[in-house]
């Protein structure tokens, strides 16, 4: 098969940064005749946490070897850099955070780039003006746009499509470090601005949004993809690495409800009718896709703390137990909460306590089929949630009698489970929950994102504009 011409090529080098990024892979792709280099930062993956605290999840040092090797390709090929949802949750601060790596990276190997940064964290009192005028729709489970639960939040960020990218980079950015963004908008932005088709450039982004994952050894590299008017191609950046029809169109079903349409701000991704072809034994290519416009909305994420949380940890390889595993949970959390209740009575405020049996149902949270044998152990989680971390600890302190030495019977003799440490009880300090899933209808692209630039001058000293 012929391969596509007059193509906008998007070298994708990691599915996150921070994950780890090959040199050889940026080199493969700059001497393919990359036009750009884009990248995700971050996600709503790891729960809440890192968007309430601003904190990203992967270590600077992690962050800083990637983006170093990022920004090296984007000085030799002096092609622009994009990279979305900085610091894990593209949160104002995780922002700053990676912009302030850049600089350090800038100031110790010579580099002198122009970088835009856009935000995209809304103030929550003014997200909760526009519930009550009525521009913010609930998306499910959730059924209630009330602006308190808008106030209620610590932090609240909104989704950026790709305009805001390129609106940086035709204003002279060679790097664009980008607040939280969907995954995809960061991969077809540079196509979508320099001509290709917009069902290619944004079916491409969905495909690689992962980098490697749409390969057939995902963990070896990144990929390069090459749009066109019609139709894309995908291929991956390491030599021994391939695509195949089935690696590339099953990355619609990654994170997404319906594996042919895809929501974006500004638009649908339709891939009813898109044809996946090998081109060779390595390069797959992709026709048939279209987007279809839609009044501009961004996905609102918002989180805020939700208490305290101290754990506790038994190993348990007794038989009798195990085999009736499922009734000695309730006999145990009920023996919990009446400990609590006896004891610390009205001082426990709102509380918590939670079981969690791993080797049993721990992951899933559901009923365990009845012709299940029992399991040769299982590690018992306790994890009491309290409004502080006093009382989370004093409610686990209570309990310790009770989750060290239940028997499976009242007229047992009392047995002792295992326990990994001393002191038992394990302070894991202030917890999180997502309180937003929500869109924000917007009168255009730019309308809550804030852009601002940062030149590295001849000196190295960084001169924002």
């Amino acid at each position: 098969m012929q391969r596509l011409d007059n193509t906008i090529n998007v070298i994708v080098p990691t599915g996150a940064l921070g994950v780890g990024v090959r040199e050889e892979d940026l080199d493969a792709g700059l001497a393919a005749g990359a036009h750009a280099i884009a990248c995700d930062a971050g996600s709503t993956d790891s729960g809440p946490a890192y968007l309430a605290t601003a904190i990203a999840k992967y270590s600077r040092a992690a962050v800083k070897s990637d983006l170093a090797v990022l920004m090296r390709a984007q000085a030799r090929g002096r092609i622009p850099l994009l990279i979305g949802s900085c610091g894990t949750s593209g949160a104002n601060a995780a922002v700053d955070w990676t912009l302030d790596i850049a600089l350090e990276i800038a100031r110790e190997q010579g580099l002198h780039p122009r970088i835009a940064v856009l935000y995209s964290e809304q103030v929550p009192g003014h997200i909760a003006d526009a519930a009550r005028a009525g521009c913010i729709d609930a998306l499910a489970p959730l059924q209630t746009s009330e602006p308190t639960l808008f106030d209620r939040c610590d932090r609240i960020v909104a989704l950026m499509g790709p305009e805001p990218y390129i609106a940086a980079l035709e204003r002279g950015a060679d790097i664009v470090l980008g607040g939280r963004t969907t995954d995809t908008a960061v991969l077809a932005a540079v196509p979508l601005m320099r001509g290709a088709g917009a069902g290619a450039a944004w079916h491409a982004g969905k495909t690689a949004e992962c980098g490697g994952l749409c390969t057939v050894r995902p963990r070896d590299g990144g990929v390069l993809i090459r749009v066109g008017k019609d139709a894309f191609e995908v291929e991956p950046l390491g030599a021994g690495n391939r695509c195949t029809p089935s690696s590339v169109s099953k990355h619609m079903l990654y994170e997404n409800s319906d594996p042919f349409v895809l929501k974006e701000p500004g638009g649908v991704l339709n891939v009813k009718h898109a044809r996946y072809d090998a081109v060779d034994g390595r390069v797959v290519r992709v026709g048939g896709s279209r987007f279809e416009p839609a009044p501009y909305t961004m996905k609102l994420e918002g989180a805020a703390r939700g208490g305290f949380q101290t754990l506790m940890l038994v190993g348990i390889q007794d038989p009798k137990v195990l085999a009736n595993l499922d009734r000695f949970l309730v006999r145990m959390q009920a023996a919990l909460i009446d400990r609590v209740g006896e004891t610390l009575g009205e001082q426990a405020g709102d509380f918590d306590i939670s079981l969690r049996p791993y080797g049993w149902n721990a992951v899933s949270g559901l009923p365990v089929a009845g012709a299940a044998l029992p399991p040769r152990e299982v590690g018992l989680l306790f994890v009491a949630t309290a409004q502080t971390q006093a009382l989370a600890t004093q409610i686990a302190k209570t309990c310790n009698p009770w989750f060290f030495h239940l028997p499976l019977e009242d007229e047992m003799d009392l047995p002792t489970y295992a326990f990994p440490f001393s002191p038992a009880e394990i302070e894991r300090g202030e917890v999180y929950e997502f309180r937003l899933n929500h869109v924000i209808r917007t009168n255009g692209p730019m309308e809550r994102v804030q852009t601002r630039f940062v030149d590295v001058e001849g000196d190295g000293r960084a001169q924002a504009r």
